[in-house]
């Protein structure tokens, strides 16, 4: 059975779980929906002073540019917030990707703002798993593996985006930009659940906006001139959820439009998410999609128009993943934690880097559960051990562990 090396025991010693909680109550103090900039920059600006403290250049990039369809079905732009990117020795022949997220799913007006002590040992609080904590560790890790000999060999990015709980559209271009070249990635979503498990296989999410335009007509003079846009998006709203199955979730979330009661209403959005399993899933999708399209503008005689589409690709764990999660899984062992996997329909920008072909674990996070709810909560020990766990993990792979 292997052990702890004594250069790993030594780099265990190193890290410091003494400001992490201080840290997640602090962050999670600050409202950071992904809508709510003011906050964002603010939490920006505290993540860019407590990341100068490692080696390397921080910087706040600026969001793609991203559009939506408004309830009016026009097109128009959404402001995004800046995104924290950290680059250390960036000319190391060996690099790796660390990756979080600022932003949480609470906007500024909502109720839940505050924390509160379930017991001494779990923090309920806006953010705090979800994923405050997950930002803690990561600083915690890389402080303690700047300590060892064997990090001054191997360069690494962090990236912490303002837009993940939306699903990252004003950062996927970064996310692939410093996914490339990577050797390996740790993402910090938490665990997937309370006991530390981690998420493996990932199904993919692919959002749409479909904009239906009829022909507006007198409801009691001449409805049959009309040609009525809400009707039609019902009609495609039931021919989506029809084509839900094993291996592709189809969720037909909400329909906006209409008019007066006495007026055939020329404008409908309906707005839907899918989840496939496979790439297969998704390609037979987009087939089957195009074909009720076509049918519902032919037998309601509207125009359709598409907004939209997969922005998280399914992601499997391939022959380089399984080695990543082996190193994961032996070093939680060594530690007294042994976790196991599952795999998940939830989606995260993990499923962005591996879509890059790198391989990548991405519930390194802490411990915790109820997360996008009121209940949140953080197993606050997690904090050191998961800190711990990615110390090692990292000194594991900066000594040439194979992947």
């Amino acid at each position: 059975m292997q052990q702890f090396t004594s250069l790993e025991a030594a780099l265990l010693e190193q890290v410091d779980a003494s400001p992490m909680l201080e840290q997640v109550q602090t962050w999670s103090a600050i409202n950071t929906g992904t809508g709510n900039l003011t906050g964002l920059a603010e939490q920006a600006a505290r993540l860019a002073d407590a990341f100068a403290a490692l080696p390397g250049d921080v910087r706040l990039e600026e969001p793609a540019p991203v559009s939506a369809i408004t309830p009016a079905g026009e097109e128009a732009p959404v402001a995004y917030g800046k995104h924290l990117v950290l680059r250390v020795r960036p000319q190391a022949e060996r690099r790796f990707l660390l990756t979080g997220h600022m932003d949480t799913v609470f906007p500024a007006g909502h109720p839940f703002q505050g924390q509160t002590w379930l017991d001494e040992q779990t923090l309920n609080g806006p953010g705090v798993a979800d994923m405050k904590g997950g930002i803690a560790v990561i600083l915690a890790a890389l402080k303690a593996f700047e300590t060892s000999a064997a990090a001054q060999a191997v360069g690494y990015d962090v990236m912490i985006n303002s837009d993940e709980e939306t699903g990252s559209l004003s950062s996927a271009p970064l996310i692939a930009q410093l996914a490339r070249g990577k050797a390996a990635a740790l993402t910090y979503e938490p665990s997937a659940l309370p006991d530390g498990t981690l998420a493996g296989a990932r199904a993919g999410s692919g959002n749409w906006s479909v904009t239906i335009r009829g022909r507006s007509a007198h409801a009691g003079r001449n409805p049959d001139d009309g040609r009525n846009a809400i009707v039609a998006a019902a009609a495609l709203a039931l021919g989506l959820k029809a084509l839900h199955r094993d291996g592709l979730s189809v969720n037909p979330a909400r329909i906006e439009g209409g008019s007066a009661n006495n007026v055939v209403p020329d404008l409908a959005v309906l707005r839907f998410n899918i989840r496939p399993r496979h790439e297969q899933d998704a390609e037979e999708f987009s087939t089957q999609f195009s074909q009720l399209i076509a049918a519902i503008e032919t037998e309601h005689e509207v125009s359709i128009h598409l907004h939209g589409g997969i922005s998280r690709p399914p992601k499997p764990v391939d022959a380089r993943a399984e080695k990543l999660f082996g190193i994961v899984e032996e070093c939680s062992a060594l530690l007294g934690q042994p976790i196991t996997r599952k795999a998940s329909g939830g989606v995260c920008d993990g499923n962005n880097i591996a879509a890059c072909g790198v391989p990548v674990v991405d519930t390194m996070g802490v411990r915790g559960g109820a997360i996008h709810s009121p209940d949140e909560f953080l197993i606050v020990p997690s904090l050191e051990e998961r800190a711990k766990l990615s110390a090692l993990v990292l000194h594991r792979l900066a000594t040439g562990a194979p992947l």
